[in-house]
């Protein structure tokens, strides 16, 4: 009897299936797979594909952009298909705000699918192989270093949330292939032949251009992106190593920046920069803030804003600041505070609890109406343990404590007699008529 031989689709099926489920050993065994179906036929044979072979439940999240008629529908394919399958759905409207339309979909896209994941939930998409080429590709023509050109990553954990693209090494013929041989339904969004957007202007009008002269174009660009997923761990370990050892409590250290050569210097600010945004800052950006704040001259108050933060240098430390932090509070100028030991209170500068220590102030203010006030400038102090009086603006500036947290120091009083101050480092205690041993201290929580 003669032995039918599997043909390649067969081969390349049974090796997919494989590897799938060689890398979903090493998840978790409570893992669940959130999986993004657009109704289209990428993530129509993901959904499949998963049904099948899943060692782990799943479930389908339909987003409804509003931005087709037809999207409605579209959602109704999805549902049908889970119920013929049994697998859980969730259908989930989503407003998409006004400017760019391809990012603010992504946006609100994504906004929804973290609505749906817990812990042991991965996000699960459909991108494939042409996917991947195109993205690298756009992402090189806007500019983009080693971390935008590794593009998507089969797993990706360094975002909220965790995303598997079992897909990604498929290519466009196997997925339609694969969809003619279970016969799976599916929808076509006209937007992917809508040439106004780069992703469907490059598929259309580039890619068979570049394809006629390279024929393994898309294979190169994939293999590429590996190369620069590796770049980019290795960049990520030293970038690692540099923020450990330049950037300590959020402040850059400035002379230990500057030990660094340039290029660690620029990938240093422009990941710390970014802080928990999505994407870094342009290195125009970077570069405005070495030449007009780091290297700014020393009497200068230079400052540079992007994307909701402040970036002031002081001495040799740079800061990333909020409004809040540059801002007055009109309202704590002066007012009446009553404390007591062990409760805590709060003051601008922080979170305080008042304890018994070997020198203090005298118990017996302790439930008395004390004055709180922000300094007004011209104040003098004589800090316990220090021989005379000083300018408290003097002894703030000995103290270094930068200029946008001294509008937050204040003034403790009793009788206009000082008390201390509360400053960013803590009370300093003022020597007066109430000054006592075994008193007590506001002490920083």
């Amino acid at each position: 009897m003669q032995r039918t031989l599997p043909t390649l689709n067969e081969v390349w099926q049974r090796t997919s299936r494989q590897t799938f489920l060689n890398y979903c050993k090493t998840f978790a065994p409570q893992t669940r797979f959130l999986v993004g179906c657009s109704g289209g036929v990428d993530s129509m044979v993901l959904l499949h594909f998963l049904k099948m072979y899943s060692p782990f439940p799943i479930r389908a999240i339909y987003i409804n952009h509003q931005l087709q008629s037809q999207a409605s529908e579209w959602g109704k394919l999805v549902e049908n298909f889970c119920d013929q399958h049994q697998i859980e759905y969730i259908y989930q409207p989503v407003h998409v705000a006004s400017g760019n339309l391809e990012q603010q979909a992504r946006e609100a896209r994504y906004a929804a699918f973290k609505q749906h994941v817990s812990d042991h939930d991965y996000l699960v998409l459909a991108h494939h192989q042409q996917d991947q080429a195109e993205t690298a590709l756009l992402r090189l023509f806007s500019g983009a270093g080693v971390k935008g050109l590794s593009a998507m990553r089969l797993l990706d954990q360094r975002h909220a949330i965790p995303i598997f693209r079992p897909l990604l090494n498929w290519s466009r013929e196997q997925i339609m292939s694969y969809a003619n041989a279970y016969n799976l339904a599916y929808v076509v969004d006209p937007t992917n032949n809508d040439d106004h957007y780069d992703r469907a202007w490059a598929r259309q009008h580039l890619w068979p251009v570049i394809q006629q002269r390279f024929p393994k174009m898309q294979q190169a660009v994939v293999r590429a992106t590996y190369l620069m997923q590796d770049a980019d761990e290795i960049l990520s370990e030293i970038l690692q190593q540099d923020l450990a050892n330049v950037v300590q409590q959020d402040q850059v250290n400035i002379p230990k920046l500057l030990e660094l050569s340039g290029a660690r210097q620029r990938q240093l600010l422009s990941a710390w920069m970014q802080g928990n945004s999505i994407y870094r800052p342009s290195l125009e950006l970077v570069n405005r803030l070495q030449n007009d704040v780091i290297h700014a001259r020393d009497d200068a108050q230079s400052r540079l804003h992007w994307n909701d933060y402040y970036f002031v240098r002081f001495q040799t430390s740079l800061y990333r600041l909020t409004s809040q932090d540059l801002e007055i509070d009109s309202d704590a100028q002066e007012q009446e505070i009553v404390m007591q030991l062990q409760s805590p209170y709060a003051v601008l500068t922080g979170h305080y609890f008042n304890q018994i220590d070997h020198f203090g102030l005298d118990l017996t203010l302790l439930g008395q109406s004390l004055t709180l006030r922000t300094r007004q400038g011209g104040e003098k102090i004589h800090l316990h343990g220090r021989i005379g009086h000083w300018p408290l603006k003097k002894a703030i500036q000995a103290a270094q404590i930068p200029p946008w947290q001294r509008q937050r120091i204040q003034i403790l009083s009793k009788d206009d007699v000082m008390l201390g101050v509360f400053t960013p480092q803590g009370f300093w205690l003022a020597q007066s008529v109430y000054c006592q041993r075994n008193g007590w201290v506001p002490q920083l929580d």
